[in-house]
């Protein structure tokens, strides 16, 4: 089951309209059917028609998981590294990294022990590290938690980005809402984050941005967030983004992707120390046709 709340960008949307575009994968039949099954509810009332939504209407799905996204098989996902203690796969969108129906229940079928070190958004691509045992697990979370292990994201962004810039502002995560909010300044229940960027390319045609971002704290929706509030949303960013630049785009999932892992270690790394120094990058930089 979902539980999704309607933004102003989704008012005046239709349940179907806003479906499709919510899950790209998702059958217009399957919507319908679920109308007739009463399995879609709005503020709490179940309804069996097509109706109008309106900024702030909380709409309830009760489809599973591999109908509203696709399913996704082991030869779907790429393996970019292995070795005896780590596999990084290339994860596609729409896709969640635990879970049920998830990257991490799918790979685990042809594995033993295996166990995601970190986790990116459903819908941002790229790589996601595993532990192929419980010792190099818990050496690899130590590492992320002491910021050993070096995360780089490509993000192309709406917007003319400087060269190069440091943002540091404060995030407060709405757990039930499923979002994230930026300030400026330190307030109560808000967390200190800090994100940095590199810009590769710019289109002043098009006004878009290619980034090469890097994540200095790593909290929820941190780089959609904090790019949107300096006015640079990643492009097909639904929930921090433009509905109308999306549109324009024609794009319905965000260009954002996990590129490049390097592992930095600074500390004992136990049965791990032949990995430190070692990067992992993506064999092809993704977005880059969006700039030729």
């Amino acid at each position: 089951m979902k539980n999704l709340e309607i933004d102003s960008n989704s008012d005046g949307k239709k349940i179907s309209t806003y479906l499709s575009n919510k899950f790209p994968n998702l059958s217009i039949n399957s919507i319908y059917k679920a109308l007739r099954k009463k399995d879609i509810k709005i503020n709490g009332k179940r309804t069996t028609n097509n109706e109008i939504l309106h900024s702030g209407d909380l709409l309830e799905v009760y489809i599973s998981d591999d109908i509203l996204y696709g399913s996704t098989s082991v030869q779907d996902i790429p393996i970019i590294f292995e070795d005896e203690n780590i596999v990084i796969f290339n994860k596609p969108s729409n896709l969640e990294v635990v879970g049920e129906n998830s990257l991490t229940s799918i790979m685990k079928k042809n594995y033993n022990f295996l166990e995601p070190c970190h986790r990116i958004d459903r819908n941002t691509i790229g790589l996601v590290l595993f532990a192929k045992n419980k010792e190099t697990l818990d050496i690899l979370l130590n590492k992320f938690k002491n910021f050993e292990i070096e995360k780089h994201y490509i993000a192309c962004c709406f917007g003319h980005a400087k060269d190069i810039d440091c943002l540091n502002s404060y995030l407060f995560k709405d757990s039930k809402k499923s979002m994230v909010y930026i300030s400026d300044e330190p307030k109560k229940y808000y967390t200190k984050i800090e994100t940095s960027y590199k810009l590769l390319k710019y289109n002043s045609q098009e006004n878009i941005s290619l980034l090469d971002v890097t994540l200095h704290t790593g909290k929820t929706h941190q780089i959609r967030a904090h790019l949107a509030h300096y006015s640079l949303p990643v492009l097909g960013d639904g929930k921090y983004g433009s509905y109308e630049i999306n549109k324009k785009f024609k794009l319905n999932t965000q260009l954002l992707c996990s590129y490049s892992l390097q592992f930095n270690f600074a500390s004992d790394s136990g049965t791990l120390e032949y990995l430190s120094g070692k990067k992992i990058v993506l064999p092809q930089i993704p977005f880059t046709n969006l700039f030729n």
